[in-house]
């Protein structure tokens, strides 16, 4: 008799992808060039792909057609601002609900900390890119992996 058994193994924070699987795409939504570069590629090194947008309108537009995977957000204003403009780009590119939105906040909250608000929008406050990456791959569940085990019990060829 021969078992096998499928399971979740954790792995680091990098996203890891197989060969015949294709990456997600991520769109950057940044207003600061230098910072949007940056962004998409460390996400590019990471085997993301990336649309990047540099106001609402472009993230609309560039949405509609890339349908990302995942919305990062990192525009000037209040957190209520930003995170208003994250909601409309997502429903206005009508992605549907089921798109994470990840937004940049600099006001309101802590340094390294992260907070979801519900309709699977996310604040987050990151200290550094490494912290990012890893709430980016938790939400796009690519910080685990499917392994199978084979287990042999006596008489099984």
């Amino acid at each position: 008799m021969r078992l096998i058994q499928s399971s979740m193994v954790e792995q680091s924070s990098i996203p890891m992808t197989r060969e015949d699987e294709v990456s997600p795409i991520i769109l950057v939504v940044e207003d600061v060039h230098e910072t949007r570069d940056g962004i998409e590629t460390l996400l590019t090194a990471d085997r993301y792909r990336v649309a990047v947008a540099r106001d609402e309108a472009d993230a609309i537009e560039r949405a509609q057609r890339a349908k990302p995977d995942l919305i990062l957000v990192g525009l000037a204003g209040s957190p209520r601002e930003v995170i208003s403009r994250a909601l409309s780009i997502r429903q206005h590119a009508e992605v549907g609900e089921g798109v994470p939105v990840v937004v940049f906040c600099i006001e309101g909250i802590d340094e390294g900390d992260e907070v979801a608000i519900g309709k699977n929008v996310h604040l987050t406050h990151p200290d550094n890119f490494n912290q990012l990456r890893s709430l980016i791959a938790r939400l796009l569940n690519r910080n685990a992996i499917p392994v199978t085990v084979e287990i042999m019990t006596s008489g099984s060829k």
